[in-house]
């Protein structure tokens, strides 16, 4: 597997979508926080979501999901899809963004690359634990974020 960016700037500035559910039932939203790197000698992704959040439960229940990366020109639609809940609108017709089956969850044809990612772990980020500026500056009023981790298992 091979894939080569800035990923501060990828993840930060370009972000990406969080698709986790099957091609049937799925929900996807915009993240900005993420990382990539090694754990347990394995290739991961590292994705944070909140646990208001309705891909939440698509995350708890599946064994696997994508984080895409998509061309500049898709920034305005991953914005709305970043701030609109799956539980109140079909996010999907209104994106305009075509979904398909990756293995046993789905991506996008418009990505320009997309990791396929097996979870190997989830933990919740307690705010007790964070210095108090940052617990209150991120969590004062909002639901906590748990941690997925996931093997990258394919490149695409």
């Amino acid at each position: 597997m091979n894939f080569q960016t800035d990923i501060f700037e990828t993840f930060d500035k370009q972000w990406a979508l969080l698709t986790a559910g099957t091609k049937d039932d799925f929900n996807t939203m915009t993240v900005s926080w993420g990382g990539l790197g090694t754990i347990w000698g394995k290739p991961v992704a590292t994705v944070y979501v909140r646990t208001s959040r309705y891909t939440h439960e698509y995350m708890d229940k599946g064994e696997y999901f994508t984080v895409s990366f998509f061309p500049e020109e898709y920034k305005k639609t991953l914005g709305v899809l970043g701030s609109k809940s799956g539980r109140d609108m079909d996010k999907m017709h209104d994106s305009g963004l075509t979904a398909k089956a990756c293995r046993e969850t789905v991506t996008f044809e418009e990505a320009k690359v997309t990791m396929l990612c097996k979870k190997l772990f989830m933990q919740r980020l307690e705010p007790s634990n964070m210095k108090p500026e940052i617990a209150e500056q991120f969590y004062g009023n909002d639901a906590p974020h748990d941690m997925y981790i996931g093997e990258v298992v394919e490149i695409l």
